[in-house]
């Protein structure tokens, strides 16, 4: 009786599969065709934009082979070219590498570029605040103590992540002034920063060392 039970349902199953395909068949088949050609169309995108990727990617190594044979115009030339059609990611690449390549033969050119890059609310802040960085270092042998100062302090928050590189450009503009107290104030808050590197800690050894020798007087 069991196995009779079991039968009729099997048929009853099988009339009911074989009604609703009968009713939407066609609708199945266009979702499967529709899957086949959603997945197509996936793997050729991402088959596009592996090669624009690969082809950008050579650009730019190319941008930087021109500035290691000291190339710097074609080097500028391919920058300019990425920083303005480039995928967001290389673009901001190509941003950066620009305004480096740009300070090497203009230093001051070099900080209004990286003072762009610092000031583009598009960027994250983070490398908003390493274009400021950037920035300042140029400005160690361009401007005064003063406004090395005004461009780098903010950095130096407690968990600043460019504090000790802005703690240090800092502590050399001060020396270059011979303001030797404030010199000697960064170098004192690299050194009793517990997160400062061990690399760091030894440059700034040195510096102490020039803090406290003083201005150094020149006899005619």
């Amino acid at each position: 009786m069991a196995d009779i039970f079991r039968e009729i349902d099997e048929e009853v199953r099988r009339d009911k599969a074989a009604a609703i395909w009968s009713k939407y068949g066609n609708v199945f088949v266009a979702l499967a065709v529709l899957a086949v050609l959603a997945v197509a169309g996936w793997q050729y995108w991402l088959h596009r934009e592996n090669q624009a990727s690969q082809a950008v990617g050579a650009r730019l190594e190319a941008a930087l082979k021109s500035s290691r044979d000291g190339n710097g115009a074609e080097a500028e030339t391919i920058l300019k070219e990425l920083a303005e059609g480039a995928p967001a990611g290389y673009r901001q690449i190509a941003r950066f590498r620009l305004a480096a390549e740009t300070a090497k033969r203009d230093a001051a050119a070099g900080v209004t570029a990286f003072d762009a890059l610092a000031n583009d609310g598009g960027l994250d802040q983070l490398y908003r605040d390493l274009a400021r960085l950037r920035a300042g270092m140029l400005r160690v042998d361009l401007a005064p103590y003063a406004e090395v100062k005004t461009a780098l302090e903010p950095l130096v928050t407690p968990q600043g992540v460019w504090r000790h590189s802005a703690r240090e450009m800092l502590g050399i503009a001060a020396l270059k002034a011979n303001l030797f107290e404030d010199a000697g104030r960064w170098f004192d808050a690299i050194v009793t920063d517990p997160q400062a590197p061990q690399v760091l800690r030894q440059r700034t050894d040195l510096y102490l060392a020039l803090v406290r020798g003083g201005a150094v007087e020149t006899k005619n």
